[in-house]
């Protein structure tokens, strides 16, 4: 056999190992996936049959009669407790609330992030080590703290309202849970924007300087406009974790209308009257479930290049 036998035959058995590889790779994928979307799977197919199809029939199985019963009373019809209006005001409940406490931290971590890297001052190393650690403190910790602080802003509130006729949204509840999730998000939302920063050329900034831009300046025109990987990056991490939030919300917002929709939802599954409608709980899930996946499927491409491009540098 000659030399350019060999490398021949090396050359078909490395091309075959290649194909065994990349078969058992994308095999192996193929079946996590299935794994992990069979939950959802179930859910989706089980919000759309009947109780009679779901209680005599294998839960896999597609719906041999399609319908939005199940969504439509999840949506205006369900028991959270006591009251039989549905979801829908909850979910509302948690729009007026993530919105804002998105908008809030991200601008807020971004000004965070500017400043610690682009106007050091003495001690700026402190402050977002400072900073860094609140990334660490359990939620769990922070219950009874925040209850205090909650609390005095609600008296505030009260003194407003009694002066002036308003509490300009102090107390309401909503708020108070915008509130604490600004609050808690700020430590992740400055170490975003802060490693995204790190690797921002200061000789632009000193430019923008020597042209007479001022601090604002800089950041809405400079600084914001090329930080869209790292905004998607903050948006998507900060409404994932607070539309997701029980504890914040069952601690400072879990009795009445103000509750939002984690804690509506909960009170759906665990309504202990009458039969179990497994069709409407899942349908509610899958309401509830809605804004992040639509975030994830408007957004997600810009997640992994900004999350890397804040994670590697600084």
């Amino acid at each position: 056999m000659t030399v350019l036998d060999m490398d021949v035959s090396d050359a078909k058995r490395m091309a075959r190992m290649r194909v065994i590889n990349r078969i058992v790779i994308y095999g192996l994928l193929g079946i996590f996936a299935v794994l992990y979307l069979m939950p959802l799977f179930v859910m989706l197919v089980t919000s759309f049959k009947t109780m009679d199809e779901i209680q005599g029939g294998n839960m896999l199985a597609l719906p041999r009669s399609p319908t939005l019963d199940a969504w439509v009373k999840a949506w205006g019809q369900a028991c959270v407790g006591l009251t039989c209006n549905g979801i829908s005001g909850y979910f509302w409940n948690s729009i007026k609330m993530v919105v804002p406490a998105v908008a809030v931290s991200t601008v807020l971590g971004a000004l965070n992030g500017y400043v610690l890297t682009k106007w050091r001052f003495r001690g700026h190393t402190l402050v977002f080590g400072l900073m860094l650690f609140a990334c660490f403190i359990p939620f769990q910790s922070v219950l009874l703290p925040m209850a205090t602080i909650l609390g005095n802003i609600t008296r505030f509130g009260i003194t407003l309202r009694s002066t002036f006729g308003t509490s300009f949204g102090l107390g309401d509840p909503t708020a108070n849970l915008a509130f604490v999730h600004v609050v808690y998000g700020l430590g992740f939302t400055t170490l975003f924007f802060r490693n995204y920063y790190a690797a921002f050329p200061d000789e632009l900034i000193k430019a923008a300087q020597m042209d007479g831009a001022g601090f604002f300046q800089i950041f809405w025109r400079i600084m914001v406009p090329n930080s869209l990987p790292i905004i998607v990056v903050t948006v998507i991490y900060q409404f994932t974790n607070i539309w997701n939030d029980y504890l914040f919300a069952s601690a400072y917002a879990g009795t009445g209308d103000a509750m939002p929709m984690t804690v509506a939802l909960n009170n759906v599954v665990n309504t202990s009257t009458g039969v179990v409608e497994y069709n409407v709980n899942m349908a509610a899930a899958m309401i509830a479930a809605l804004p992040t996946l639509i975030i994830y499927v408007v957004a997600g491409r810009y997640f992994v290049r900004g999350l890397m491009a804040g994670a590697v540098k600084g």
